[in-house]
């Protein structure tokens, strides 16, 4: 069974029909596409451009004569999009919902994850409370990093008010079981999303908003690529972080409008 092909059509909310219909062959085709069969080459294509993934992820390449894997380039890649903004909200609600081990997210204000899911703090205690981990690491207002990152975007302060305002939908989080939030003071390259062996990574251009960058979807291969690397890094940030303290630190403690 071609799992990674079953996983990307569910995500991108592709039947097998509309996908045998994007690539001129018979829905039956499609079945044993997703029964193991590796397509013809100009059907992979076709598939892979269809469901915006790369093809080598969908169909990776096998293994050279010698007996060593071809770590074909993009393996890991499920996805990319032009910027964040254009991920569709379904994608974050579906690898939330289906998140079985861990949650990791990593972001400066991370304003948007709460504004375009107003439930996500109740989600993701259900998620704990399902024995899921979930880090949340925000940077602190307060930090050096957040206050360059304002004068580098031509915001100001702005930043340190967006990352204030973001923490209080996560207040309910502090008293739930396997949820943590800190915050962080590091020069933030990517933001980061992790559930389970999906990583969305966005990176950052300088001067730019987070929204107005690319973004990466990864899907975890072996532990010598590039999903790795990044959760390494998470979790570098993650041992340098304070834990957040809404009550001594004056937040407040209602979200903006």
């Amino acid at each position: 069974m071609n799992e990674r092909l079953h996983s990307v059509l569910a995500q991108r909310g592709v039947t097998p029909e509309s996908l045998a219909e994007a690539c001129e062959v018979d829905p039956k085709t499609v079945s044993r596409w997703l029964g193991g069969r590796v397509p013809h080459p100009r059907h992979r294509f076709r598939a892979a451009q269809h469901l915006r993934v790369e093809e080598t992820f969908l169909w990776p390449t096998p293994p050279s004569r010698g007996g060593r894997p071809n770590a074909g380039l993009g393996s890991e890649i499920v996805g990319s999009y032009q910027n964040r903004a254009s991920v569709p909200r379904e994608t974050w609600l579906s690898l939330l919902q289906g998140a079985q081990r861990q949650i990791d997210v990593l972001v400066l204000s991370g304003t948007f994850f709460a504004q375009t899911n107003p439930h996500v703090a109740k989600m993701l205690a259900e998620r704990a409370a399902d024995g899921v981990q979930v880090r949340l690491c925000f940077g602190d207002p307060t930090g050096q990093a957040a206050t360059l990152r304002g004068r580098e975007e031509g915001i100001g302060d702005t930043l340190a008010a967006k990352i204030r305002a973001s923490l209080t939908y996560y207040r309910p989080l502090l008293s739930e079981s396997g949820c943590e939030v800190r915050l962080h003071d590091s020069t933030l390259y990517n933001s980061l999303f992790r559930y389970d062996d999906n990583l969305l990574v966005n990176p950052h251009v300088w001067g730019q908003p987070a929204s107005a960058n690319p973004l990466l979807h990864l899907r975890r291969v072996d532990a010598t690529g590039w999903f790795d690397t990044y959760a390494q890094s998470f979790d570098a940030v993650w041992a340098g972080a304070r834990p957040w303290t809404p009550d001594q630190e004056g937040t407040a403690r209602h979200g903006q409008d």
